[in-house]
């Protein structure tokens, strides 16, 4: 599998392309693929879309996920996002949609396509970049836990950066992440097994901002 990713992530990260442990995690990748060549989420082209949608120099915010929707016709390279043709929605994005009107009380987002997001500086991040379909966590404890750690901790030598931590794997990002100069948010993953558990009312939306205003960078446009 070519690795397709824009030029200043490529050469922040050449390092770890070159690890042996991210060789052997395109290996894999690659026999999965012809295992299962219509079954592989998301598509080759769109595995480091958050990266190619979001350059380094851009990013403001991150929001961690868990791995891609399994469903076919759902993963799009960006975490929690869907095409715009998609309906229904996926179930958690269902979920951060009615916190987001919740939070920001302005009216309800029905576009599930986040790209305007990652365009704004919003790096919509997984843990786990790939998945079989059908089957949740199938590329887990593979390579790609050890590939976003050191995004993080590239990313950990800006600073003003909010992350937003869904989940308990995303939040095992947290030790990446220096949060005397960064904004840490956590919460329950809004999946409708854990939203109820503290996901609803966390309000990640507004507290990103009101952080991005205080240190005079430009909020996010969530809606």
């Amino acid at each position: 599998m070519d690795i397709i990713i824009e030029s200043s992530w490529k050469q922040l990260l050449q390092s770890e392309f070159e690890k042996p442990y991210f060789e052997q995690l395109m290996a894999f990748l690659n026999g999965e693929i012809n295992d299962h060549p219509e079954g592989i989420f998301p598509i080759v082209d769109l595995v480091f879309r958050a990266f190619n949608a979001c350059p380094l120099e851009k990013v403001k915010v991150v929001i961690l996920g868990q791995d891609p929707y399994p469903t076919k016709g759902h993963a799009n390279g960006l975490c929690f996002s869907v095409n715009s043709n998609v309906s229904p929605l996926p179930k958690s994005l269902k979920n951060v949609f009615k916190e987001l009107e919740d939070d920001l009380a302005q009216g309800n987002r029905l576009d599930g396509d986040l790209n305007d997001w990652a365009e704004q500086g919003v790096l919509l991040l997984n843990t786990i970049l790939t998945v079989r379909e059908g089957d949740a966590d199938s590329h887990a404890k593979r390579g790609w836990e050890e590939f976003t750690d050191a995004v993080i901790e590239v990313l950990s030598k800006k600073r003003d950066i909010v992350y937003i931590l869904w989940g308990a794997k995303a939040q095992k990002k947290a030790k990446c992440i220096n949060e005397k100069l960064n904004c840490i948010i956590k919460s329950p993953h809004p999946s409708p097994l854990s939203s109820y558990r503290g996901f609803f009312g966390s309000k990640p939306f507004s507290r990103t901002n009101t952080y991005l205003d205080s240190k005079g960078i430009s909020p996010i446009k969530w809606i």
